[in-house]
């Protein structure tokens, strides 16, 4: 049954491999999921899943292979899990309730009924005072009222007087074209960090240590080596205020994450476009200004440059002279783009914006042709597409 699975795994996209799949044969065989369905859900999802960007795509392929919805009835008559359902139902209940389902009848004859009446029902039912269906007073179905009942086929409680919820399972969607959350930033951002030792030698080389004082005689020759840092330089400019207030949470999450991921960031800001200055405070823009050309001269090409923007603005603000909306600028804004794109070879565009409404933007389209295409959406596909071009 799991061959099927694991093909129809490959043919939606995911990159599950033998190995993964042979793993969770092995957990099988060991008995870590026996008879619950959520238990092989958590567990498949464990050992299948490689990139947490594809549970989204394995919740919906799990449910589409998994799911047997023109059968559930007839599977739930053929084997209700009585023992499985008692046991739930005396974890969830108060005492109070357990005594006035024993007061009804008990839960062993609730249990029965439904089989009985699930053998007997042979069409759709709704309200009434007996068959299993909806918007009726029967023990059994949803969108109705029972003082103790099993609730089918319903999203949520209404009453809270269920004994038991028999519900399909629901799978709550993780989607990569979602918007970023600054844990899943940190996550994606970690794909760009690299490694190497600065500074002082004032850390033990363990290995090292035990490797030389053999090759010594037992002499102990201890070995030490300078502690490792994350190497890579990040120079952050983000657009702020006119459009971009719409993106204000999207963008103090990714700062968060990337001051907190990169020991090596400078970041500035510009409004709509790059042009002869930049800023850091935003309170105190027009008094303090860095020269866009001194970042050029004082960071080295080893920076990894990233804007961040949506891009919007008239396009005369990028192409012309005079274009910008708060100063006059002598020389486009194109011009000024182009010279931090080759102090900084490698460098990408983060758009907040949709990348459905891209094309129907021409400041958007310019600002792709200036960057050489390499804009992408503010989404954890987009930003793991950027950290790809920036490696």
């Amino acid at each position: 049954m799991l061959i099927p699975f694991f093909f129809m795994l490959r043919d939606g996209g995911m990159k599950t491999s033998i190995t993964e799949l042979l793993t969770l044969l092995e957990a099988l065989d060991k008995g870590l999921a026996k008879h619950e369905v959520e238990d092989f859900y958590y567990l498949a999802r464990a050992t299948l899943v490689k990139d947490e960007s594809e549970l989204d795509r394995f919740d919906r392929i799990f449910a589409a292979y998994f799911r047997g919805v023109d059968d559930a009835l007839a599977d739930l008559a053929r084997d209700l899990p009585d023992d499985w359902l008692k046991r739930q139902a005396e974890l969830s209940l108060s005492p109070e309730e357990r005594a006035q389902i024993e007061a009804m009848g008990g839960f062993d004859e609730l249990m029965q009924a439904l089989k009985e009446r699930l053998d007997e029902q042979s069409e759709r039912h709704e309200g009434g005072n007996k068959w299993i269906g909806t918007a009726g007073t029967s023990p059994f179905g949803a969108y109705g009222y029972n003082p103790e009942g099993v609730r089918i086929g319903q999203s949520g409680s209404r009453h809270r007087s269920a004994v038991k919820v028999w519900d399909k399972r629901e799978y709550r969607n993780l989607d990569d074209s979602l918007e970023l959350g600054t844990r899943n930033i940190k996550v994606a951002l970690r794909r760009l960090r690299k490694f190497a030792r600065e500074g002082a030698a004032d850390q033990l080389d363990l290995d090292d240590t035990i490797d030389k004082t053999a090759r010594n005689a037992g002499m102990l020759d201890i070995r030490m080596v300078p502690e490792k840092h994350n190497a890579i330089k990040v120079l952050l400019c983000l657009d702020i205020g006119g459009s971009m207030d719409d993106h204000v949470r999207v963008c103090e999450e990714l700062f968060s994450a990337a001051r907190s991921e990169f020991k090596h960031l400078e970041y500035f800001y510009f409004h709509n476009f790059i042009y002869e200055n930049l800023w850091k405070n935003n309170r105190r823009r027009h008094a303090e200004q860095t020269p866009t050309l001194d970042i050029t001269h004082k960071y080295g090409s080893d920076y990894k440059l990233v804007f961040v923007g949506d891009a919007t603005m008239s396009p005369y603000e990028i192409a012309y002279p005079g274009g910008s909306v708060e100063h006059w600028n002598d020389e486009p804004g194109a011009v000024w783009i182009k010279r931090l794109l080759r102090a900084f070879p490698k460098s990408i565009w983060l758009n907040p914006e949709p990348e459905q409404r891209w094309s129907f933007t021409p400041s958007v389209k310019l600002t792709r042709e200036l960057m050489d295409d390499r804009m992408y959406p503010l989404t954890i596909a987009g930003l793991d597409k950027g950290i790809r071009a920036l490696r």
